[in-house]
């Protein structure tokens, strides 16, 4: 079963660019508040990491959810949007000063701290600015999940986290401490786990820590399980909407949630991973010896998860009803790695037709520029935009630096984003050079212009311009 698009619309548009079904989106959202409606203290934040598409953020903002925030890029993309920060938390290993702060100036709701050294800082920076942060200590429970080995989280040999043995020693440094407020924990496993035994086994384990703080009479209002529910990749429009009952119902059943505390839950994939595909066009149709090869305008650079750790997309041919053929689904890049999939039946490819890529939303865009969670340290998020047969920036990038230097105080960041803008502004102007005189708006020009830029590694993100199609 294929799903259904609009290809008419499609064809007017320049591939590879990604597509978002925000009927989907509405409906997911919806069986979200429905299903944690019925828990009276159940409190549901988005996790911004997993797509932060303005448009998309806005939708999500819209129907109530909180955020979770993993950089200061992507606390400024949820306030943006119009996230209250009453309902932001920022979790992430490794903070850096500035998104401390920036979290400290909008008073977010929490932070979720994963070592005694970030707690000290978010308490030295908090006392700065003469206010008490609120802080959650992410404890690694041990607890391994039935996912990838790259995306399970809780387990002793993770970078994640405080572990068991040290949390009474951490509560016990908060406590001493003038400008952090200790107001509950926090966890999270993995993603991408459809077994709700783990989600049980995380339970167990949180019910012998609550137990301990209740025998030493700390009580905390706030229980955060993170999120990790996955999505169907392999029948996408069997079941859109992920089984969102069973999930909370898990938690209500398992978990000895105590009267005074609320339930936190900070789902990404879940919420939009099934609204998005990546639409490319087939540029070749190519017979190998052993094997025939459709090769896509789209590559390891806007879809990364095939080629990080072979992780499976379906792939259609949404413009073909010809007789199924195999083939291996690649990308223009050089790299032997920058493969969609092996010995996949399509229908009959040939050149010019137009390739989804399903449960594409969930890992938006622009890898090649740092896209991961808008992040703070990345360097400078502006969508390379090909048009006429030259890579251009967005219309509104002077505006958008512009915007983002009124937010900085500091006079030597100030400058480090004027040097990256004006860097970015001769690549692109020299760019036939650095493309060795072929189309800069060619996939292997941008993804050279792309690395070129990572290479400058200086200057905080700023808000990332996305081109997407939205229905």
């Amino acid at each position: 079963m294929k799903g259904t698009f609009p290809i008419d619309k499609f064809r007017e548009l320049r591939t590879p660019f990604y597509y978002y079904d925000t009927k989907v989106l509405r409906d997911t959202l919806a069986c979200i508040r429905t299903e944690a409606s019925r828990y009276e203290n159940y409190s549901v934040h988005y996790a911004v990491k997993a797509n932060a598409n303005p448009k998309v953020l806005t939708i999500i903002r819209e129907s109530g959810l909180g955020a979770d925030c993993v950089s200061g890029g992507e606390i400024r993309a949820a306030i943006k949007a119009g996230f209250p920060a009453d309902k932001i938390v920022f979790a992430g290993v490794g903070k850096a000063d500035w998104e401390i702060n920036l979290g400290l100036d909008y008073d977010i709701f929490c932070f979720n701290v994963e070592s005694v050294p970030e707690l000290e800082i978010i308490n030295e920076l908090a006392a700065a600015k003469g206010k008490t942060a609120n802080v959650a200590f992410r404890i690694n429970p041990n607890v391994g999940a039935h996912t990838h080995a790259n995306i399970t989280t809780g387990l002793a040999e993770n970078k994640f986290g405080i572990s068991i043995e040290d949390m009474d020693h951490v509560i016990d440094v908060a406590q001493e401490m003038q400008n952090v407020k200790f107001i509950g924990l926090h966890f999270h496993i993995g993603s991408q786990i459809l077994d709700m035994g783990d989600f049980v086994a995380l339970c167990n384990r949180v019910n012998e820590l609550l137990d301990k703080l209740e025998a030493r009479r700390i009580r905390i209002g706030h229980v955060n399980v993170g999120g990790g529910l996955g999505i169907d990749y392999g029948h996408p429009d069997r079941q859109p909407v992920p089984d969102f009952k069973s999930y909370f119902e898990t938690y209500d059943n398992c978990l000895k949630l105590r009267p005074y505390q609320t339930l936190h839950f900070e789902l990404g994939r879940s919420v939009v991973g099934q609204c998005g595909s990546l639409i490319s066009k087939v540029l070749y149709v190519k017979q190998g010896t052993n094997k025939q090869f459709a090769i896509l305008d789209a590559g390891m650079t806007d879809l990364i998860r095939p080629a990080l750790y072979q992780a499976f997309h379906k792939i259609e041919n949404v413009t073909s009803d010809a007789p199924q053929q195999t083939y291996d689904v690649v990308g223009p890049i050089c790299e032997s790695s920058d493969v969609f999939g092996k010995a996949v039946d399509l229908n009959g490819v040939k050149r010019g037709d137009l390739i989804a890529l399903r449960d594409e939303a969930g890992h938006i865009a622009l890898i090649a520029v740092e896209r991961y969670a808008a992040h703070g340290r990345a360097l400078f998020e502006a969508a390379l935009l090909a048009r006429e047969g030259q890579i251009q920036l967005p219309r509104d990038c002077e505006r958008i630096v512009e915007e983002h230097l009124v937010e900085v105080t500091d006079a030597v960041e100030k400058n480090l984003i004027l040097m990256l803008f004006f860097d970015l502004q001769i690549l692109l102007h020299h760019g036939r050079k650095l493309c060795h005189d072929r189309s800069p708006s060619s996939p292997s020009c941008r993804f050279a212009i792309q690395n070129r830029l990572l290479q400058a590694k200086r200057g905080p993100a700023l808000h990332s311009r996305v081109l997407c199609f939205m229905v």
